[in-house]
């Protein structure tokens, strides 16, 4: 233990050194830095030294010694050494002491503030770091530097790129609730304030704010991207990574997408996270608030079993099968008592009765684009990324409520009441909770039709009483009735599809309308024939909270058969574009039909105006759906977005060659990809589709169909339509997986297109800048730039330049075979000028070009 005798001693012997000291990084013992004087890291990007919050000159006010940033107007301190215990007046000095400690001093002698290494070290000496970390350091024995202490990991307020947050390993188990940052206590005041900020100790990584041992907001759970409650959509905002250190701690660290920009996060005095960049034009930081960033994410706004939806008057609801604890604190906007379960659980009735009670089995609500409530467990399923064995697992544990299977996470679980539960537009996560069999609108219904029919039978009785009575005699003389005609169809009697009808639709189909073949007539396909009673069943009743969004051919509807297979319903709307002559050429095309990356239809059902076509559901929806979404893109790293473009090709390739029939698609796009629950793509949509016969290679047609954007120049302007129409549209596709943009969203830029974009890149030799942002950093150079190569050779303006979809398939899968340069695509120079005018040219010639819309399914 160093007495107060020494650090007088060592105080006043470097107060008589007679030199002046330099700028310079680093402090070695017997040094002393003195009030007015400062570090500075090597390359001028930090500075250290003493400073009043206030920057107010005057000798009277309090000092500290801080890290601030070097050369930028109105200093931004970073880290605060004596925040507790200010230094009054000038007198202030900085030092290493003779046992190896950085300590600091007022002008009474009074150490006010120590590093507090616990074993004396020589020759140690203090260096401050470009990326503003403080390193006391020593050397040891053997001659190689020993780090003693660093502010990195003893941090105030701000959090920088490169600090490690622990997540879990010796300093979580030193500090539980691991508050890694502190607030000031005011905008002059460095001391503790109300506020700390750090990674949740007790269940899944995400960061959480405390205002003393309360949670105020967190960032929900990080699923290997993003954190899922924070909308990420900032450019600097990606960057973070989850690392494990060498004896197996973990701890995120961040890395802006530029290593020369300016990135700080901090938790101020009042409470809110906030991130901030520095705009070196501008001359000043950018701020972004990431939370609470409105009133939904102050921390359990509307209490346990309610979502908060800032959208909706009033913001707060209880969940479907809850209700208020409360009612009258809610109709006074009072929500903190949160909502009750109104019809207990099965297994809660049963155990109250100590018996099997029949109550129908509990279900599950399905909850879309929700922020998952806080405490979730994880557990592990046989398949990472099994939704049906997650499900599985929560109704087998008593204690679970809810679940989630969530990409990058797994199966999460909750076992105690759902708090913190918030509602997006856009993003989120789907929640699934388990609700008594009535409260899922099952029990309710049959109820009702269990009393409707009860008084619909009495009161037919009384009327067939009453005319018996009346018209006996004319009873007599009328005819005999079948039952069976009068009878309803029920579930029990109807079959679930019928074959021979089945064969004799597509007989009807196939051989009464032309389907618009080109070449050999298609042969018959025997395709289920589902009964429109078990669809609407299937839907219930096509219901608006099944819906799973609305194309060009009608909307789409998420079901379940009885087997429990999920399906998507196509229902062809009266006012759709596409008619009758769509839905029997998709539904006959598509049933000849069978690989991995083709969607599955499973059947279809004609009665009377209705017509609905029954495919395999897709629970990950559409392409467009991850792709186009700020929230949702992340998650499409370079590797799932390469294996989607190699899966769309296999899909386009057997359509072209390998498939019994020569298939054109016609309006391949982000839309039509669908993603199952491994995120596999599957070609969809085949109501445009064409077959050409054995030798033919081109078709010509007066009605232009497809999707702006996604059309070759030659099936636009001339109606010519080929293998190398899909080819043109694979490489808009490519294009648009690649940059995360789509390629009409380019209309009031410079570009006319993202192909236009492209080739300027292209052409610079800079496109590396066509990749999405947020996977630039992580994308193997080489082979982005062999995927944009072949993207721009697929847009070719010139068909016979273009590749067919088996070279293609080879340029993916061998990088040794070699590329051919693009030809610049002259066309999309001129679509902003002629876009118009072919608009109108073609309405006079009476083309029907149809802009399918975007179907989520």
């Amino acid at each position: 233990m160093i007495t107060t005798h020494q650090y007088i001693l060592c105080f006043f012997l470097c107060f008589n050194t007679l030199f002046s000291r330099a700028a310079t990084s680093n402090i070695t013992q017997g040094e002393f830095i003195r009030d007015g004087e400062t570090l500075i890291s090597d390359k001028l990007n930090f500075q250290m030294g003493f400073f009043t919050p206030n920057n107010n000159n005057n000798s009277s006010y309090s000092r500290y010694v801080g890290i601030w940033y070097y050369n930028i107007p109105q200093p931004q301190f970073v880290w605060v050494a004596n925040r507790d215990k200010p230094i009054h007046g000038r007198g202030g000095a900085i030092t290493i002491t003779s046992n190896g400690n950085l300590v600091i001093f007022d002008d009474k002698n009074t150490l006010l503030w120590s590093t507090n290494v616990s074993f004396s070290m020589e020759n140690s000496q203090a260096v401050l770091h470009d990326d503003g970390n403080l390193i006391l350091s020593s050397k040891g024995d053997n001659g190689k530097k020993v780090v003693l202490w660093t502010s990195f990991d003893n941090p105030t307020d701000t959090f920088l790129p490169g600090m490690r947050v622990p997540v879990s390993g010796v300093q979580v188990k030193k500090n539980k609730k691991n508050y890694a940052f502190t607030s000031w206590k005011s905008s002059t005041d460095p001391s503790l304030g109300n506020y700390s900020m750090g990674v949740d100790p007790e269940k899944l990584p995400q960061i959480v704010v405390w205002e003393g041992g309360k949670r105020k907001w967190r960032s929900g759970y990080w699923d290997g991207r993003i954190f899922t409650g924070v909308n990420m959509t900032g450019s600097f905002l990606y960057g973070f990574t989850l690392n494990v250190d060498t004896q197996g701690g973990k701890y995120f660290v961040y890395s802006p997408l530029n290593s020369g920009d300016k990135v700080r996060f901090q938790i101020g005095f009042d409470g809110y996270e906030r991130e901030f960049k520095w705009s070196e034009n501008e001359k000043k930081w950018n701020q972004m608030q990431i939370g609470p960033f409105n009133e939904c994410e102050v921390y359990n706004k509307c209490g346990s079993f309610a979502a908060c939806d800032i959208s909706t008057s009033p913001m707060c609801s209880c969940i479907k099968g809850f209700e208020p604890k409360h009612r009258d604190e809610w109709s006074n906007l009072n929500w903190s008592s949160g909502c009750k379960r109104i019809t207990p659980l099965k297994d809660e009735i049963s155990n109250s009765y100590g018996r099997e009670v029949n109550v129908g089995e509990d279900g599950f609500l399905e909850l879309r684009g929700m922020k998952l409530p806080d405490f979730a467990r994880l557990v592990n399923v046989n398949n990472p990324n099994g939704m049906e064995d997650c499900r599985r697992n929560c109704l087998r544990n008593s204690s679970c409520i809810a679940y989630a299977n969530v990409i990058g996470i797994g199966c999460m679980v909750w076992d105690e009441e759902l708090v913190d539960v918030q509602h997006y537009e856009i993003g989120g996560n789907t929640l699934h909770i388990l609700l008594a069999n009535s409260d899922l609108g099952n029990g309710g219904k049959k109820k009702i039709l269990i009393l409707s029919s009860v008084l619909l039978g009495s009161i037919c009785l009384g009327i067939f009483v009453l005319l018996l009575w009346r018209f006996k005699r004319k009873l007599k003389d009328l005819p005999t009735v079948s039952s069976a005609s009068c009878r309803k169809d029920s579930d029990a009697d109807i079959p679930f599809y019928d074959v021979r009808m089945s064969r004799d639709l597509s007989t009807e189909l196939s051989g009464s309308a032309d389907l618009g073949l080109v070449g050999n007539e298609l042969s018959r396909p025997e395709l289920p024939l589902f009964y429109f009673s078990y669809i609407s069943k299937a839907t219930n009743n096509f219901s608006e909270e099944n819906k799973l969004g609305q194309g060009g051919f009608g909307p789409v509807y998420k079901g379940e058969l009885p087997s429990g297979e999920q399906i998507a319903v196509k229902r062809l709307s009266k006012r759709s574009g596409q008619g009758l002559e769509e839905f029997k050429n998709e539904m006959m095309l598509i049933a000849k039909l069978q690989h991995r990356n083709l969607v599955r239809l499973i059947g279809c059902s004609i009665q009377g105006e209705e017509k609905l076509l029954v495919y395999e559901y897709m629970p990950n929806k559409s392409l467009d759906c991850f792709l186009f979404d700020p929230m949702k893109q992340i998650q499409l790293d370079w590797t799932r977005r390469l294996e989607i473009i190699e899966g769309i090709a296999r899909g386009l390739l057997y359509l072209h060659r390998d498939s019994r029939l020569r298939i054109i698609h016609r309006d391949l796009k982000a839309g039509n990809i669908l993603l199952d629950q491994n995120m596999n793509p599957k070609i969809s949509d085949f109501g445009l589709a064409r077959i050409f016969g054995g030798n033919q290679n081109e078709a010509n047609t007066t009605r232009v169909v497809g999707t702006y954007g996604y059309m070759s120049p030659e099936y636009a302007m001339e109606g010519l339509f080929s293998v190398k129409s899909d080819v043109y549209s694979f490489g808009v596709l490519l294009l648009e997986i690649v940059s995360g943009r789509r390629n009409t969203s380019f209309r009031n830029s410079n570009d006319s297109s993202l192909i236009e974009y492209a080739w300027h890149l292209w052409s610079e030799q800079r496109a590396m800048e066509l990749i999405d942002p947020c996977i630039r950093d992580s994308s193997p150079k080489l082979q982005a730039l062999r995927c944009i190569h072949i993207g721009m050779l697929c847009v070719q303006d010139s068909a016979a330049h273009r590749p067919n979809m088996s070279t293609v398939m080879l340029m993916l899968e061998s990088e040794s075979t070699a590329l051919t340069m693009p030809r610049q695509p002259l066309i999309t120079s001129m679509r902003i000028s002629q876009e118009r005018e072919f608009h109108m040219d073609a309405l006079d010639d009476s083309n029907d070009l149809t802009v399918t819309m975007v179907v989520g399914r």
